[in-house]
């Protein structure tokens, strides 16, 4: 059985086996060719962290990560306790680091009711860990 294909601009007759053959060599060229852009500079990946980082990545233990969630659940609990306008003024504050001044243009509001809100959450923050 022949099959008819454009090989660099020209229509070709070729059998089944001769274009399945071209056909895997396109895919091991195109694979080749991704491994080269992953891998630009020669080296396998974990070599590249290596060199970038200069030491290996850090793996949190299981433990670690079951300490971080209770962490996380705490924070969330203590930020539950909060009003939503509290909550929203602190986690600009905290978390994107704006000063109180911004988040007052941004909600609309003044800087001392800003800090007294960030304030208000810092105190449930204190009696919780207490």
């Amino acid at each position: 059985m022949e099959i008819t294909i454009n090989y660099y601009g020209q229509a070709v007759s070729v059998s089944v086996e001769v274009y399945e053959y071209l056909t895997q060599a396109d895919h091991k060229a195109e694979n080749l060719a991704h491994e080269q852009r992953r891998h630009w500079d020669g080296r396998e990946f974990d070599e590249y962290i290596i060199a970038a980082e200069g030491r290996l990545p850090y793996c949190t233990t299981p433990e670690e990560l079951v300490c971080q969630r209770e962490t996380l659940d705490e924070i969330l609990a203590v930020l539950a306790l909060c009003t939503p306008t509290q909550r929203e003024r602190f986690l600009l504050y905290a978390l994107h680091d704006f000063s109180y001044a911004e988040i007052g243009r941004l909600c609309g509001c003044s800087k001392s009711a800003v800090e007294k809100s960030v304030s208000a959450v810092k105190n449930i923050f204190k009696k919780f860990w207490k």
